[in-house]
């Protein structure tokens, strides 16, 4: 059974950074994506990243861009989160989450298609 968990959260100001890092991934397949998500108080819960596993194809969204990079280790048993230039906006909790197959393009940013969740790391950015 994996289990994911995720490290790295902490408080940081505006403009600083954190890497968050979700091991447990080894038993995710080559075919699986591994994704990271947040969810701040009353607000859905929204996919920031992805990583393909066997190809290392990375997404972001649109609001990260250029200041979140996700990544996979050599032995692919952690994927991070490096988050730079932190916005207010960023706070929240961050989870990760894997699924054993590609999902169509549409649905990588959608949480319905991930089966394994992580419990989270809240990232809290102040100014």
């Amino acid at each position: 059974q994996v289990q994911l968990m995720e490290s790295g959260g902490g408080s940081v100001q505006v403009g600083g950074s954190l890497r968050l890092s979700c091991t447990g991934a080894e038993r995710i397949p080559s075919t699986g994506y591994i994704a990271w998500f947040r969810q701040a108080p009353g607000k859905e819960r929204e996919g920031v990243a992805a990583i393909y596993r066997a190809g290392g194809s990375t997404f972001e969204i649109t609001s990260v861009k250029g200041r979140f990079t996700i990544s996979q280790n050599n032995a692919k048993d952690t994927v991070f989160l490096q988050m730079n230039r932190l916005k207010s906006q960023d706070s929240a909790m961050y989870y990760c989450a894997a699924r054993d197959r590609v999902p169509d393009y549409e649905d990588i940013f959608r949480s319905a298609v991930y089966s394994t969740w992580g419990q989270g790391t809240q990232v809290t950015v102040s100014s």
